[in-house]
């Protein structure tokens, strides 16, 4: 793994912060580096307040989306809620029913099968609109570009709302209103949302309508915080305002849904808790059963009912957890087979797999050999695919390249997803492996860890340490600050820990004065460095470890680096 120091401030800035603000040098430093120079900066970002979200009439056509709803509702039109399978999708689904149910009983809702109807709006969720006498869908975390679609709702006399945060193609659907921040002629300041981000801003803009103000719609907000966390939209700007509102409902006051999930194993959560634990059981109701199950757990109120469905979609997510074991085990055999270690991509297939689970399958093989990666498997009589990618390596750019190969695709820059005919297969391989090799750098190819300072354990004080804290909620352009100390050694307490002892736990010191317990997930590789007391060099993580109500201080291993003698 390769170690890079991101660059280092302005010294004259980092001094001016730390003298407004009264912390030392490295707060100011971790602060300048995320882009925070001055006094009312930091307070925006230490202190996020709701007043500062942007006003939602400024995204294009907000004006016409809200016309519509409220059209809709004064003529008792029936109202369909539409969205994606996954976390972002069902929990946008469960914003808007559960705000637009409390001003009409005419409101249903729709979450495509991932099999039988795949990806985004679907004909047979239009069919199913018309055949109930919907006359406007508002479509979340998709539609940008569903122009057939729309265009055949167009015919059935249906609208269309769409509230989506996926890259625009050069047109976009004739729809009642389009709103997604991306579209070149937006001029919304905040171009971060979610799909469920997307879908608040729309209520937003309704709640005057009805009365409401922002603080009546902060009880979403938990559900806003779980779409931000699982779709791994930067924590900055209006995203860092909606999360941080969102983790305190889900401290203080969750829904039955997500308490149910959680089960009060904490006493403070984070949104990497809610990233690791709720988000993989809402997404694996779409991906082992339907996404409807998700839903329904998210607007369920009754907190018997929703203990019992959290139960069925902890077993969706067991299941789950089998199917990618088993498909991660098949596929890095199937790439060794065919002697393909050495290549510059990962192009996988069987007609087997299970297709719910091959996003996941994809992130395992990303890690296993860190480059970008497609599993296929069989769709009916097309093939499917989840693309990921490694840092810095566009994958969405290097599917446009092989699109000659490729019926439709869709993502981002690190996740994305395809379909293409079986002839193809071949082809497109071939073609996507000359893309990645022809414009992957040497230096893409090896994980890089970026160290945010150098600092030794003296310097982690109880004042250093709170005002860490108060950097959460972590994520993308915001991540947990990392560090690097050297010359540590291990006390004596080093062991493996961990069902397979793939973890270490050690107690670690620089120059036999500090002493911090510190523990490296999947690091067990380096017990014998720390067991026969090599001086070493660490990059880590500050962390706390709740264990049986008491909480402690920790150092996240990250890597270790043994220093030559």
């Amino acid at each position: 793994m390769r170690w890079t120091f991101k660059p280092k401030p302005d010294s004259e800035k980092i001094n001016t912060l730390a003298e407004s603000l009264s912390v030392d040098k490295l707060i100011a430093t971790l602060l300048v580096q995320r882009g925070i120079e001055t006094f009312d900066q930091a307070k925006d970002f230490f202190r996020p307040s709701l007043d500062k979200l942007h006003d939602p009439y400024l995204m294009k056509d907000m004006d016409k989306a809200v016309d519509r709803v409220l059209k809709a509702l004064q003529n008792k039109e029936r109202i369909m809620v539409f969205g994606d399978y996954d976390v972002d999708g069902t929990t946008s689904v469960a914003l808007m029913s559960s705000f637009l149910q409390k001003l009409s009983e005419n409101i249903c809702t729709y979450i495509p099968d991932r099999y039988g109807e795949g990806y985004g709006i679907s004909y047979q969720g239009i069919d199913y609109a018309n055949d109930n006498e919907v006359s406007l869908i508002i479509a979340l975390d998709c539609g940008i570009k569903s122009i057939d679609h729309i265009a055949y709702a167009k015919k059935l006399n249906i609208d269309f709302i769409i509230c989506d945060h996926h890259r625009p193609a050069d047109q976009v659907p004739d729809a009642a209103a389009v709103l997604d921040p991306k579209q070149n002629d937006c001029n919304y300041p905040y171009k971060e949302l979610c799909g469920c981000g997307v879908g608040f801003k729309l209520i937003q803009a309704l709640a005057p309508h009805f009365n409401l103000s922002i603080n009546d719609l902060i009880p979403y907000l938990d559900l806003v915080a779980t779409a931000i966390g699982a779709d791994i939209v930067p924590i900055t700007g209006e995203n860092r305002i909606l999360a941080t509102f969102g983790m305190q409902v889900i401290n203080n006051n969750p829904r039955p849904g997500i308490k149910a999930i959680l089960k009060g194993q904490k006493k403070l959560y984070t949104i990497t808790d809610i990233v690791f634990t709720v988000a993989p059981r809402i997404n694996a109701a779409g991906r082992m059963k339907h996404g409807i199950y998700a839903v329904e757990l998210l607007t369920i109120f009754n907190e018997l009912e929703a203990e019992i469905a959290a139960r069925e979609i902890d077993f969706f997510n067991e299941e789950r957890r089998t199917k990618d074991q088993s498909i991660t085990k098949e596929a890095l055999e199937q790439i060794i087979h065919l002697n393909e270690e050495y290549l510059y991509s990962t192009v996988v297939y069987d007609p087997t797999w299970h297709k719910g689970v091959i996003g996941i399958v994809a992130s395992r093989l990303t890690e296993t050999y860190y480059r970008p990666t497609l599993v296929f498997t069989k769709s009916g009589d097309k093939l499917a695919a989840s693309a990921r990618s490694v840092k810095n390596f566009d994958v969405y750019n290097a599917l446009e390249a092989c699109s000659d190969h490729i019926i439709q695709f869709g993502g981002h820059m690190y996740a994305a997803g395809l379909t293409i005919d079986e002839s193809k297969y071949p082809d497109f391989k071939e073609a996507f492996e000359k893309v990645v090799r022809e414009t992957m750098k040497d230096e893409w190819r090896e994980p890089e860890i970026e160290i945010d300072a150098e600092i030794n354990l003296s310097e982690i004080t109880p004042k250093t340490i709170r005002i860490l804290k108060q950097f959460e909620p972590f994520g993308p352009e915001n991540l947990h600050p990392i560090f690097v100390s050297k010359n540590l050694t291990d006390t004596g307490m080093v062991k493996q820990i961990g069902k397979n002892q793939e973890h270490l736990s050690a107690e670690v010191t620089q120059n036999g004065i500090h002493k911090y317990r510190a523990i490296g997930f999947g690091m067990a590789n380096h017990y014998n460095t720390l067991k026969n007391n090599y001086p070493f060099n660490a990059v880590y993580s500050i962390d706390e470890n709740e264990f049986k109500g008491n909480t402690s201080l920790q150092l996240r291993l990250r890597d270790i680096q043994i220093i030559d003698s």
